[in-house]
């Protein structure tokens, strides 16, 4: 029960930050991504921010001995650049080139119910289900316990 009321909390402040920096707009992450035109670097702010809030945090949680809400820590496993990973990476890259949305974004605006994010999400969630498929049948594990 702790567990959910924490997750639900983190999701409601990570959605105040996804609707206050605009990332659920796609003209503005487009606006961001068009370097070459004309290019808004307000998200590069947002970005800045979240890379040294997770720098941070990482480094101060993981000298806890275990999470407080789990057992034990999921951190990956592998280090190198897997040909996976950078697929994924890829994909997820042409994605928001194209859409303007990523997944946490994309579900945030969901609640305009444009045809715009009703078309990203479902071809998100048959993505989400291909990725699993395709995970269930490699043999590599992408975590390890610590």
């Amino acid at each position: 029960m702790l567990k959910a009321l924490v997750a639900g909390l983190a999701g409601i402040v990570f959605g105040l930050g996804l609707g206050i920096s605009q990332m659920v707009n796609p003209q503005k992450v487009l606006g961001f991504l068009d370097i070459a035109g004309d290019w808004d670097p307000s998200l590069a702010f947002v970005m800045g921010g979240a890379v040294v809030v997770g720098f941070l945090s990482f480094r101060l949680v993981l000298r806890r001995p275990a999470p407080v809400l789990a057992e034990s820590f999921m951190l990956p496993a592998r280090t190198e650049l897997a040909p996976r990973l950078l697929f994924g990476a890829g994909t997820f890259g042409v994605g928001w080139g194209l859409a303007g949305f990523c997944p946490g974004p994309a579900i945030g605006s969901f609640a305009y119910v444009s045809e715009q994010t009703l078309l990203f999400v479902g071809a998100m969630i048959v993505g989400m289900i291909v990725a699993n498929i395709t995970a269930r049948t490699s043999t590599l594990s992408p975590t390890r316990e610590t």
